[in-house]
């Protein structure tokens, strides 16, 4: 590089092609490297404090050097000004307030100032290669690249990218599979980053969309559009579940997914290292698409519960080990695939639930409403389950009721609106005996039986409440499941998923986020009301306590 930059014109020229040309970026950059390089040779020379300018052209190579100045009338810096009389020698006709050109001869350039032109133009034409690098991947998020394999650092293979490297690290990388130094390897591009080093590229052979797009390179039908895969999910070296529909009601998008005699899913399978797929048909009735989700097993009923967000799966005793999975794998990639919480059960199960929850519904109704137990269990059978729900329903789906009638449909929901008045005193009582205060009681959507359970949580100001997170004031807490991997995953789970303090009420985002805002309001009423002299003081105390 000593050599580059006290070479003539034309090998200037030479080696700004020969450089854009080797690491694939824009010619104008590698001049603009060697000018930055010459400018800051010729300041070690001709003094730092000067401001001087280089300009190299780009067709003949000629170098032009020479120092900007500033025209005043008294001279304060004499490297970068310069007054009246001295501007009249370099440019006729000068005025204050005028920037002109003092040319420079050319400099002969020492060792020491040839090191470092070298680490500038080294260090340009590095950056903007990196540059190029993120440009060129920065958009190709979601695409499969192949590669080949540089290295293996602590368990996360550096792929060679041909212009640049991506990492596939040990957590994006298919269990078990092995590979080494030269390998070439197919994998997805999961995120393009700009980093200090250079683009950051991930990269990922056990993400769902990389199965996702190796079914699109093998599968014409899935490329052009006519099969979509509405949903998958993997447990990666093991097993996977895909869900497909196809628009053309003469296809049949199972059928064209699997292939002549299996040869595309095959395909798909030998690039996976053996993963087992099983190629679902879609449905958009939940129902249709979970039963379908857990094949191979049978399924006898399915119960969703909007409101948890979860679902109920009841299957025969014989098909219960099926249903589940090994170490709950099956229901697992069933619930990922449609979004939901499954619930696995057999019919005895079901039954003694459904029957537990008769019988509680059924006592409750007899001891609110002050009716015999035939009668309570009647109501329970017709769905009904709350005493809100019978205080405040149409009275005509009451007297609706087998041996019912209007009258008994009046009485049953006074009695029931009485019974729910006597529950609200009773909880008001004993909110007030826990000390919850009565700015809390003012707030929406709180009622009297929560703002107990709030005090018996501690909570018990507005500043209490206010202090918290919508997360720990609604959150449900996820219940375990048999289908749990291991008692280690069970406990994990249940400390991440750490129910609300009010999750048992069922409130959803949006009422629990008003809840916390109308909590937090006097924060700003305070703010609005304090004197300006508080404000300016308690300014002045925080400006001392920073210095």
């Amino acid at each position: 590089m000593a050599n580059t930059i006290a070479a003539n014109k034309a090998e200037l020229l030479a080696i700004a092609n020969a450089v854009a040309a080797e690491k694939m970026i824009d010619k104008a950059i590698v001049i603009e490297a060697l000018e930055e390089a010459i400018q800051r040779a010729a300041r070690a020379r001709y003094g730092a404090e000067n401001d001087i300018r280089a300009k190299l052209d780009t067709q003949t190579g000629d170098l032009r050097l020479w120092r900007v100045v500033e025209v005043v009338e008294n001279v304060e810096d004499y490297f970068k000004q310069v007054d009246l009389k001295q501007a009249d020698k370099l440019q006729k006709g000068a005025v204050v307030g005028d920037f002109i050109v003092d040319p420079l001869p050319a400099v002969d350039l020492g060792r020491i100032d040839a090191q470092s032109a070298k680490q500038v133009i080294f260090q340009k034409v590095r950056d903007a290669e990196r540059e190029r690098q993120f440009e060129e991947f920065k958009d190709r998020t979601g695409e499969i690249i192949t590669g080949v394999v540089k290295s293996v650092e602590f368990g996360h293979v550096v792929v060679d990218l041909g212009r640049a490297e991506g990492v596939i690290r040990r957590d994006q990388q298919i269990p078990r599979e092995v590979v080494r130094g030269g390998d070439r390897v197919r994998a997805l591009i999961m995120k393009v980053q700009r980093e200090n080093r250079g683009p950051q590229i991930l990269l990922s052979r056990a993400h769902p969309d990389f199965m996702k797009k190796l079914f699109a390179q093998e599968v014409p039908e899935i490329y052009d559009g006519v099969i979509e895969i509405k949903a998958a999910a993997r447990d990666p070296g093991s097993r996977a579940k895909i869900g497909v529909i196809s628009h053309d009601s003469s296809i049949d998008p199972v059928g064209a997914c699997v292939g002549m005699k299996g040869s595309r899913v095959q395909a798909v399978v030998q690039e996976m290292q053996g993963e087992k797929i099983d190629i679902i048909p879609w449905s958009e009735d939940t129902a249709t698409f979970i039963v379908n989700a857990l094949q191979p097993a049978t399924v006898s009923r399915v119960v969703i519960d909007e409101e948890e967000g979860r679902i109920e799966v009841v299957v025969p005793d014989d098909q219960l080990s099926l249903a589940i999975g090994r170490r709950g794998q099956n229901v697992r990639l069933a619930s990922q695939l449609t979004g939901r919480g499954i619930d696995i059960m057999t019919e005895a199960e079901s039954n003694e639930k459904r029957q537990k929850e008769f019988v509680e519904r059924s006592e409750m109704f007899q001891q609110e409403l002050d009716v015999d137990e035939t009668l309570a269990q009647l109501l329970v059978a017709e769905g009904f389950s709350e005493l809100e729900e019978v205080a405040y329903v149409d009275p005509s789906e009451i007297a609706a009721i087998e041996g019912f009638d209007e009258g008994l449909a009046e009485e049953l929901q006074s009695r029931a609106q009485e019974a729910l008045d006597r529950r609200e005193e009773a909880n008001r009582t004993e909110r007030r005996e826990l000390g919850v205060e009565d700015a809390l009681a003012e707030l929406p959507i709180l009622t009297e039986a929560m703002l107990v359970v709030l005090g018996k949580a501690g909570i018990k100001t507005l500043d209490d409440l206010a202090d918290l997170a919508t997360d720990e004031l609604i959150q449900k807490a996820r219940e375990p499941r048999r289908n749990e991997r291991s008692d280690r995953e069970m406990r994990r789970n249940r400390s991440e998923d750490k129910a609300g303090v009010l999750a048992v009420f069922g409130l959803s985002e949006e009422q629990g986020n008003e809840i916390i805002m109308a909590a937090r309001a006097h924060w700003f009423d305070d703010e609005d009301s304090a004197p300006a002299s508080d404000i300016i003081e308690e300014d002045a105390v925080a400006a001392d306590d920073s210095q």
